[in-house]
């Protein structure tokens, strides 16, 4: 980040403020990462479109009640799309009529391969989602945060509101657990080390932590993490 560029602190400063500019800059920021784990969670990409849409508008309106970022804002808006994950349908339903009176999205060139590209990705999500669904839910979270999208334990600790040795125990027990399933091997992000540590032990900057995905590599990826060999 250059100096002329603000931090998502002073952003969230003025945004808390009610400046619509600076959350709109928070917003094209991280739209993107929070677009790509709500896909990674439900294997529709137009779930997610909307989910992403809750999880700011949520954002939005708890402003004052949010605490200033240290750093990034993205392991707050980790935990508010975790939360709406949990019950992902009721919070579409309650949110609808705010979704609508947003302005319309400009219409995108959506040809036929890129059709087939999202359905290709989505079914691809789906066997991820499958290979998982045997984990309690919370280690599905930690797994999904720490794995796929790259945290290390304090911020997917800060995201899910827990502890640091609770995300290194659940994030054991999943490891531990998928060792069992046969056939299964246990997932790393790119080569990094437990906790999003980079080998040799550098830990990446946040905005290097899947906040660059293409949608469609977005299960790709997801899906390769679950194929690897534990480093």
């Amino acid at each position: 980040m250059n100096p002329h560029t603000p931090t998502d602190a002073e952003l969230w400063v003025r945004a808390r403020d009610g400046d619509e500019a600076a959350f709109g800059t928070l917003f094209d920021r991280h739209a993107r990462t929070v677009y790509n784990y709500c896909f990674r969670r439900t294997a529709s990409w137009s779930e997610a479109e909307d989910l992403t849409s809750v999880v700011f508008l949520e954002t939005w309106r708890r402003r004052t009640a949010v605490p200033l970022p240290s750093g990034s804002l993205l392991p707050w808006l980790y935990g508010v799309a975790t939360n709406v994950l949990h019950n992902h349908r009721r919070s579409l339903r309650r949110h609808r009529a705010a979704l609508a009176r947003l302005p319309a999205p400009l219409p995108q060139p959506d040809g036929a391969d890129e059709a087939a590209a999202r359905l290709d990705a989505e079914r691809a999500m789906r066997r991820v989602m499958d290979s998982i669904r045997t984990l309690p839910r919370r280690d599905q979270e930690v797994l999904a945060l720490c794995v796929w999208e790259g945290l290390d334990y304090a911020d997917a600790a800060a995201a899910l509101g827990v502890a640091v040795g609770t995300v290194r125990s659940r994030l054991a027990r999943a490891r531990a657990r998928l060792r069992d399933v046969p056939g299964h091997r246990v997932p790393e992000p790119d080569g990094r080390e437990p906790g999003g540590r980079e080998p040799g032990g550098r830990e990446p900057g946040r905005h290097e932590r899947g906040g660059h995905v293409h949608e469609r590599d977005a299960a790709g990826r997801s899906a390769r993490h679950l194929s690897e060999e534990t480093p």
